[in-house]
């Protein structure tokens, strides 16, 4: 049996994205058969953007290796009665996207904008990609925003993980986008 119950993290983490403003639509779960790593991925947005522009998607990657020396710390800590450290971690990335942009915005103005917004507890990388559907059609950019924490399986494992203050910010950076995105693609 394991020590944390991601699948219930992950349910959880639903539920408590519903009480921060975001809408649920999907959820799904990767396996690598080869290392056993996986996935969970929810497809989200904040409500008031349902049926908009905006794609966010929430995914948290889990090292099994990760886990495994978690377990292997926990029975040591046990043996010892004492609380788990915490240097065990997996990433929760968040993952904006926005349609091609016609009218694309300046990207060093974007990330000085919304670090403002995100702050030091959301972490965010802003980058474009210029596609080409055909030599002589004109490039069609596209907006690629992630932003990322870490999470204590110690935390996790004593019930302290929240995640209260992230998934705010994910909801305010979420609502900037959304404000700006028509004049961006329209």
């Amino acid at each position: 049996m394991a020590a944390v119950d991601i699948a219930g993290f992950v349910t959880d983490l639903k539920d408590h994205g519903v009480d921060h403003g975001f809408h649920i639509h999907d959820e799904r779960h990767f396996i690598e058969t080869y290392n056993l790593s996986q996935s969970w991925e929810i497809v989200m947005h904040p409500e008031e953007a349902c049926g908009g522009y905006l794609d966010l998607h929430a995914a948290l990657e889990v090292d099994p290796r990760v886990l495994l020396a978690f377990e292997d710390h926990l029975l040591v800590q046990s043996e010892l009665m004492e609380e788990p450290d915490d240097e065990y971690r997996l990433n929760l990335f968040f993952n904006w996207g926005l349609p091609p942009l016609r009218t694309p915005p300046d990207l060093l103005v974007l990330s000085t904008e919304l670090a403002g917004v995100a702050g030091p507890d959301l972490p965010l990388e802003i980058s474009a990609i210029d596609s080409f559907a055909a030599v002589t059609d004109a490039p069609e950019r596209r907006l690629g925003i992630v932003g990322s924490v870490q999470i204590s399986l110690a935390d996790l494992f004593m019930g302290r993980e929240q995640l209260c203050r992230e998934l705010d910010l994910a909801h305010e950076v979420s609502l900037y986008l959304t404000d700006r995105a028509a004049q961006w693609i329209e």
